[in-house]
């Protein structure tokens, strides 16, 4: 099975896992660490994620991993909060964290350069919003190559 399709698997698997609670799938990621593969799942809720919510998850989704045993190498699962950096993917990632510090990266240059920071003002089909030393900037979503939140001191 190929990196994307154990994403994939293993994100709708977290989802059927936590469907009917305040918990959401945040990111899915398998890597290869040195000689290692890691399994890493990162879940958030509106009031923040504690290590009983991570462990109920990895629970779950281990046995469920176990069940299917759809991954051939060996491999770690971690399932953890997304961290103060956490990544922005999707319409509710952008939705959510409006009025915050953000930063983007695109994946080739625009408005003549690769990185953006500045307040998320808002999010729009065509695009993200963002306000940076006073100017609204719309960053168009397939020329984002990683957005997250900043650390705001």
């Amino acid at each position: 099975m190929t990196k994307v399709k154990i994403e994939s698997l293993t994100a709708s698997l977290v989802e059927s896992i936590v469907s009917g609670t305040d918990v959401f799938l945040v990111d899915v990621e398998y890597v290869k660490e040195g000689p290692q593969w890691v399994l890493r799942v990162f879940v958030d809720k509106p009031q923040g994620i504690d290590i009983d919510d991570c462990r109920d998850v990895s629970m779950a989704l281990s046995a469920k991993l176990d069940e299917l045993d759809p991954i051939p190498d060996g491999y770690s699962l971690e399932v953890s909060s997304p961290g103060l950096e956490r990544p922005l993917k999707t319409k509710r990632d952008y939705t959510l964290f409006v009025g915050r510090k953000v930063n983007v990266k695109t994946y080739a240059p625009f408005l003549g350069r690769k990185e953006f920071e500045g307040t998320l003002k808002g999010f729009r089909e065509d695009g993200v919003e963002i306000e940076e030393k006073g100017e609204l900037v719309v960053i168009p979503l397939e020329a984002i190559a990683k957005a997250r939140l900043a650390v705001e001191l």
